[in-house]
């Protein structure tokens, strides 16, 4: 880069801002950019300062089309303009931002935390297939993820994730089962989680995670699944009446008495058809929904069923410790109440209401045909 050059750059800003035409401006900003990355090498700090004012004032003169080829330009270069990248990688756009938050090297945690928390669903997608993934940053993309960005994220064998995370991400495993069948297959999954995965999913599930997994990672399925099948106890109880139930919480309700005491003294008193028509009419799904969650020895549907009642935590426990199955153990509590947590209340409403969570023990009692056949489905 001559020593003339940057005043030559801003000498043709100058005129492109004041006077020049939309094509004009494209081609000078197609120009600064070839000259950008043929000269990456050679480039001082200084040197792509001076290309990074110059680029920043033209990316308000032109339109998306010429931003997304920068922005893909820009991608893969380590010593990029830092604010010209910053711009384009938040550009609501998604053509313009996604090649940047792919991959570049420029963007720090706090601008892609940023990005996440303010920009739409592809955006995500963009960031969870990044490298090197930390648990900070993938605990802020769980908790916003749709159903796309979710998968990529559990695909990503560089992301990291907390305990908080890995709870948000079983329950998603819940209601889609490719996030089921990617989580199972992490090499990094704790062993609480995998049992907690196994618990829920599908037998058809089950024999595709066996099918793919690696020997070693094989070998603790297949055991965790033989401890599953040892702790599983048949139902023998036919259907209840929860008619009675069902207008004793109506009135409740009507005179402002359902609240989270309510519902926590119903299960402790362990009154289950009260519970189930108080969940039923807290979150707005049918007892049918509710009412096998109960006996579910996994928690992750009733979780879903208490967020949705917009219930507190301490009956929310409440309600999972005092059923006829198993309490929580330490581990397993504190795994709930992160999934808990980290719930939103409206996602909880919809999946109740539309997307509702088959219980482990019915699942599996209808999969099994599919199992014994090798998991065909």
């Amino acid at each position: 880069m001559s020593a003339t050059a940057p005043a030559e750059l801003i000498d043709e800003l100058e005129f492109v801002l004041k006077g020049g035409s939309s094509e004009r401006r494209v081609r000078t900003l197609q120009r600064l950019s070839e000259l950008l990355l043929s000269s990456a090498r050679r480039l001082s700090s200084s040197q792509v300062s001076v290309f990074d004012d110059v680029l920043v004032r033209l990316l308000d003169c032109v339109g998306v089309r010429a931003l997304a080829e920068l922005s893909a330009a820009l991608a893969d270069l380590p010593a990029a303009p830092e604010q010209t990248v910053r711009r384009l990688a938040s550009h609501e756009n998604p053509s313009v931002a996604v090649p940047l938050l792919s991959k570049s090297p420029i963007l720090q945690d706090t601008d892609l935390i940023e990005i996440a928390n303010s920009r739409s669903q592809q955006h995500l997608v963009a960031i969870s297939s990044r490298q090197n993934l930390n648990e900070e940053l993938t605990d802020v993309i769980v908790k916003l993820a749709g159903k796309d960005a979710s998968r990529a994220l559990v695909r990503n064998p560089a992301a990291r994730f907390s305990s908080r995370g890995f709870a948000v991400l079983l329950a998603a495993a819940g209601r889609d089962q490719t996030v089921a069948e990617s989580l199972g297959l992490r090499s990094d999954l704790p062993a609480a989680t995998l049992q907690g995965l196994l618990s829920n999913v599908t037998a058809t599930v089950r024999a595709r995670l066996l099918k793919a997994a690696p020997a070693g990672l094989r070998e603790k399925i297949q055991a965790e699944l033989n401890s599953i099948d040892a702790r599983a106890e048949p139902q023998a109880e036919g259907p209840k009446d929860y008619s009675d139930a069902h207008a004793a919480v109506v009135e409740l309700s009507r005179t402002g008495k359902l609240s989270d005491p309510t519902v926590n003294r119903f299960a402790i008193r362990r009154e289950y058809a009260n519970v189930v028509a108080a969940l039923s009419l807290l979150s707005g799904a049918t007892v049918e929904t509710i009412a096998p969650l109960m006996d579910d020895p996994n928690s992750q549907g009733l979780i879903i069923a208490c967020r949705a009642s917009r219930l507190n935590w301490q009956t929310t426990l409440a309600v999972l410790n005092n059923r006829a199955v198993p309490p929580l153990s330490k581990p397993e509590t504190e795994q709930a109440r992160q999934a808990f947590e980290m719930l939103f209340v409206s996602t909880a409403q919809y999946t109740i209401r539309f997307e509702p969570p088959v219980p482990s023990t019915a699942s599996a009692a209808s999969d099994n045909r599919v199992a014994a056949a090798g998991g065909r489905g």
